[in-house]
């Protein structure tokens, strides 16, 4: 492949690192207090996915952040919490029966959608739209290769056995790509602060800090550009950039902002 780079969104990374990172991203978004947050440091030293289930303290502090994140919708922390009625929904009719009566008074109405909404809702419209014959026909999908599109498939069958990939990003760097990697800075599925973290152990050189980029006039983000420099010239560069307000993934909540980011990133614009 003549491969000139690459975009990556939200990206489960590595394991460890991203799932340790939910801890000091409910700290950053003001989700857990001071006082808890020093103390899961302390006595977790940080270890939020694998802690020691012998210490007593460690495990007190962690009940108490789940206690504290756990009704929130993690991959958009400010979008109302619900459950996830189907991954195949029946039918693209809002239907009543899919609401739990326990979170009715938290979702929000929507002119769109009869009845409280909640981001769900929306997704069962693609099924309609995705196996719809007139579809498949415009985007030349083979009769009888696929029977019912799915918008998360789970039917594949392999053994997951890569906990991390930072290694193949290291190699990457070593190649003449450019690379961008952005995230929703209200996802905490995989929040930035794990993004950012295995990305600073690239170890490459910042040739732009941290900075705001615009879309109309309004912060849509913020970046920084990395640089690996070999032998007086660049031979791979990396923009990280956060989305304002997106989640995960951040194109799903800030359309607009994310198609001015890629945009200028693919034309060799500064965002």
């Amino acid at each position: 492949m003549n491969l000139k780079g690459y975009v990556l969104g939200n990206p489960l990374t590595d394991h460890e690192i991203d799932t340790n990172s939910i801890v000091p991203f409910a700290h950053l978004k003001a989700l857990i207090s001071d006082k808890l947050y020093e103390s899961f440091m302390k006595t977790c030293k940080g270890e939020y996915l694998n802690p020691d289930q012998s210490n007593a303290s460690c495990m007190e502090d962690i009940l108490a952040i789940k206690e504290c994140i756990g009704n929130l919708h993690n991959t958009q922390i400010l979008e109302p919490a619900f459950k996830v009625v189907s991954p195949k929904p029946v039918a693209l009719k809002w239907d009543p029966r899919f609401l739990i009566a326990d979170d009715a008074d938290i979702l929000l109405s929507s002119p769109r959608v009869p009845g409280p909404w909640c981001r769900s809702y929306d997704h069962e419209y693609i099924y309609g739209w995705a196996n719809d014959e007139t579809v498949r026909d415009a985007l030349h999908i083979r009769k009888g290769t696929i029977k019912d599109w799915r918008r998360c498939n789970k039917t594949l069958a392999y053994s997951y056995n890569v906990e991390s990939t930072v290694d193949y990003h290291r190699n990457l760097t070593k190649k003449p790509y450019r690379a961008l990697i952005y995230s929703g800075d209200h996802g905490m599925l995989i929040p930035y602060v794990g993004t950012l973290e295995w990305i600073e152990s690239l170890n490459l050189t910042i040739k732009y800090d941290w900075e705001p980029w615009f879309v109309d006039g309004q912060v849509a983000g913020y970046a920084m550009l990395y640089a690996d420099n070999a032998q007086d010239y660049i031979t791979y560069d990396l923009t990280f950039a956060t989305v304002k307000g997106g989640g995960h993934t951040a194109p799903e909540y800030r359309p607009e902002q994310c198609f001015a980011m890629m945009d200028r990133w693919f034309n060799y614009y500064p965002l």
